[in-house]
């Protein structure tokens, strides 16, 4: 099997790599992180010119035809600028659901100007008691005529404060954790009885809390068929979980090397601490955890890619490591780095903060285990 990236991905990661370099530092991230929006308008136009926006979509939906392999490259280097442009929840968990179960028409109404970066989206699939489980959804939506009724809240919803389309799974049939009878509808963020508190998160990116009091939609705002829509949204989870997977590989390789760098320059005693044998030895674990978890993530994309039997064990697997080995790299960094580690002007500490939130993103390093635990072969 050939590991090595193609033409296609190779420019893209030249591409983003240039990007990060000439246009997006530290201080321009910090500035965009403390807009009003979280993020900057401008550059989110610039990823959709630059196409960045259209990889993972099938070409007759106006993508590139891109799969996991290329969302793979795309995110780790986006990880480098630890960018907070909400590509993850318009593209990967919006995009995500609408891909796999809008029809033609609801493609052009939706799908079409997400793509061109003119629409703001997110799926808002959290629930305070889930837990991670994605079936376990307390939102109901009730007939009415010939439109629904939603009422439920959701919790954690990425981009939320923001997104002028809200994609809410809602349980029309079955009990409270049951997968069957859950269904997909796609909500104006401005529709009588949608609620919003937004807030930032520990990471610098932005969030909603949601609440659905007597939300009216109409037929045509449903996603697939009613009641089927878990499989989708579990499909579009696991993608979501791989792509912040392969940016948690991305910043732990910047911490590594940023630690590295740093301890040629530190000096104590007259000498660099990089010639001290107990910080090496520390150092070392770090680029040994980065390689493992480099492999890890590309069997892991590439099992997906293949939507083999594995796949399940493959995302959970590359999750778990980097809940854990990606801690270690965090810790190390910030301790090696000393007091300075942890201040809010060394980019060191926010990109801990962003490993950190990763780690409990769609499920933690022990929800993660749990799964690998009880799958079947095990």
């Amino acid at each position: 099997m050939d590991f090595s990236l193609n033409e296609i991905q190779t420019m893209l990661a030249d591409s983003v790599g240039k990007f990060i370099d000439n246009e997006y530092d530290f201080d321009t991230r910090q500035s965009y992180a403390g807009s009003d929006k979280g993020y900057s308008d401008a550059v989110w136009s610039m990823f959709a010119e630059l196409g960045w926006t259209a990889v993972p979509f099938a070409e007759e939906d106006g993508g590139f035809g891109g799969g996991p392999p290329d969302t793979m490259v795309l995110m780790q280097s986006l990880a480098r600028g630890l960018v907070v442009e909400p590509y993850l929840a318009n593209i990967i968990l919006a995009g995500g659901i609408l891909k796999r179960t809008a029809s033609a028409e609801q493609k052009d109404e939706w799908l079409q100007p997400v793509i061109a970066g003119e629409l703001q989206a997110t799926l808002a699939f959290n629930e305070p008691q889930a837990r991670y489980d994605l079936a376990n959804v307390t939102t109901t939506a009730t007939r009415d005529g010939d439109a629904w009724i939603l009422n439920g809240k959701k919790g954690l919803v990425l981009n939320g404060g923001t997104a002028e389309l809200l994609i809410v799974p809602a349980r029309t049939a079955g009990g409270a954790a049951d997968r069957d009878g859950i269904t997909l509808f796609a909500v104006d963020a401005n529709t009588r009885g949608v609620s919003r508190n937004a807030y930032a998160t520990v990471d610098g990116l932005q969030a909603a809390e949601v609440a659905l009091d007597n939300v009216r939609v109409d037929d045509g705002r449903v996603l697939g068929e009613p009641g089927e829509g878990y499989p989708a949204l579990d499909a579009t989870i696991d993608d979501a979980t791989l792509a912040v997977s392969a940016e948690a590989v991305g910043i732990m390789q910047v911490l590594t090397d940023k630690t590295v760098e740093y301890s040629k320059n530190r000096k104590q005693f007259g000498v660099p601490i990089g010639t001290f044998q107990a910080l090496q030895h520390r150092m070392v674990d770090m680029l040994m955890a980065c390689e493992e978890a480099q492999s890890l993530l590309v069997w892991s994309v590439m099992t997906r890619a293949a939507d083999g039997d594995d796949s399940k064990r493959a995302v959970s697997s590359i999750k778990y490591l980097v809940g854990t080995k990606g801690r270690l790299v965090g810790e190390e960094a910030v301790q090696i780095h000393g007091g300075m580690g942890v201040t809010w002007e060394l980019d060191v500490a926010h990109y801990f903060k962003r490993l950190t939130t990763i780690g409990q993103l769609f499920g933690n390093a022990d929800w993660h285990l749990d799964q690998l635990a009880s799958s079947p072969g095990t």
